[in-house]
């Protein structure tokens, strides 16, 4: 009776073998581990940042981001740079509601978030 039970069990696994079970999978999935790797990344990295940094720094930290702005004020030059930090949409369009906006002004990093780029304004 053993030896039955263990010729089905190894017939059982040499003819499953081949079978390949893929859940969620597609052309989407490497891409959906890139933005959420992305994602992830950006969130430990500004979670880390600090005020008074400067703009080259966080730069080489960050990495390219997804929008930018800059601008003149009374009070100095604002720049702001948008990184993506959670998904929305699954459209694989990166928008700016996706994005965490830092604010540099005169070069240097004055804060980020919704409440530091509504305090600029």
């Amino acid at each position: 009776m053993k030896t039955l039970i263990l010729s089905v069990a190894v017939a059982s696994s040499l003819l499953l073998s081949g079978c390949v079970v893929s859940v969620g999978g597609g052309s989407d999935s490497h891409y959906g581990s890139d933005w959420e790797d992305r994602e992830f990344n950006n969130r430990k990295h500004i979670a880390n940042l600090e005020t008074g940094v400067g703009y080259e720094s966080v730069l080489r930290k960050m990495g390219v981001a997804d929008f930018n702005e800059l601008f003149e004020k009374a009070d100095g030059t604002y720049r702001v740079l948008y990184y993506r930090t959670q998904k929305t949409m699954g459209d694989g369009v990166t928008t700016k509601d996706e994005c965490t906006p830092l604010v540099f002004k005169n070069g240097d990093l004055v804060g980020w978030g919704d409440s530091a780029y509504s305090l600029m304004r």
